[in-house]
């Protein structure tokens, strides 16, 4: 059997899980086809059941991307991860505790994540980190909430590599640790107090940029360059004002078109340097 939309859309999934494809990778369909040995038919299949999931995104000009979140879509990105996995643990309360084999499975994948963080692999510890929730989730019983959760994880995954995530990974596989062993002693409401915590920090570890101004990279670009004003080094002091001298005969009888022609000439002189630049409008208009 060949290669299915399926089966590409879960490896690109996988490879966001993994932090081996950053936000605003350009996935072409022909280098896609090329590589799962398939139709774009197919690709353009895979691409489009993300992009329905919120996963990448396409521009009739650029083509398929994954998506590069925004702040406010980080925040709702975390927001319904909230609802999703503390309701799952909310749910639970009241019945019986965690089944040995699903405790055994969770217990599993603790081990897992230990030994990628002693070991090297930074994409094998990624993926384990993120892919602890879907696990939790199925173990909770719940597999469309499941698959759900997966996408939402990815989200958050891209937009720790986006904002450069100061969360540390110990701390994760602790923070997992602890919620599972509120589990097993059938602990729900400190389970979900773990899970809300430890959502928060990670959340919190996000360096997202502090200036919310949208204009503030073009309005310190573009604010008035301040011009020195020149200062004239050329001209002889002027004179101390007084009463104009009495004219004399032979400039009396100046014929009218010498004053006329210094009329025109002084109409057509550039203007004193020494006069200061107009104000620019631009910085108030931003």
């Amino acid at each position: 059997m060949g290669t299915t939309a399926t089966d590409i859309s879960q490896r690109i999934i996988e490879a966001v899980l993994a932090q081996k494809l950053p936000p605003a990778t350009r996935l072409g369909e022909q280098q896609l086809a090329l590589l799962f040995d398939c139709s774009r038919t197919i690709v353009r299949e895979a691409l489009t059941r993300l992009a329905a999931r919120g996963i990448v995104t396409v521009s009739a000009r650029r083509g398929w991307y994954l998506i590069a979140p925004s702040q406010e879509e980080a925040r709702e990105a975390f927001d319904a991860r909230r609802v999703i996995e503390l309701g799952l643990i909310r749910g639970r309360q009241g019945q019986h505790k965690l089944d040995k084999p699903v405790l055994s499975r969770l217990r599993r994948h603790l081990q897992q994540e230990r030994a990628a963080l002693r070991g090297d692999d930074v994409s094998a510890r990624s993926f384990l980190l993120g892919d602890f929730h879907v696990c939790l989730a199925e173990c909770l019983g719940n597999q469309l909430l499941a698959d759900t959760l997966r996408d939402f994880t990815a989200r958050t995954t891209l937009i720790a590599m986006l904002y450069q995530s100061s969360h540390d990974a110990d701390q994760s596989c602790q923070e997992h640790v602890a919620i599972v062993d509120a589990l097993e002693q059938g602990d729900m409401a400190a389970a979900e107090a773990l899970m809300a915590a430890h959502l928060t920090h990670v959340q919190d570890g996000l360096r997202l940029p502090t200036n919310s101004d949208p204009l503030h990279v073009l309005r310190q670009a573009l604010a008035p360059v301040p011009v020195p004003v020149a200062v004239r080094t050329d001209l002889a002091p002027r004179a101390t004002p007084g009463p104009a001298p009495a004219p004399s005969p032979a400039s009396a009888a100046a014929p009218k078109s010498r004053s006329a022609s210094s009329s025109k000439a002084r109409r057509q002189a550039p203007p004193d340097d020494t006069s200061d630049p107009p104000a620019a409008y631009l910085g108030a208009l931003l």
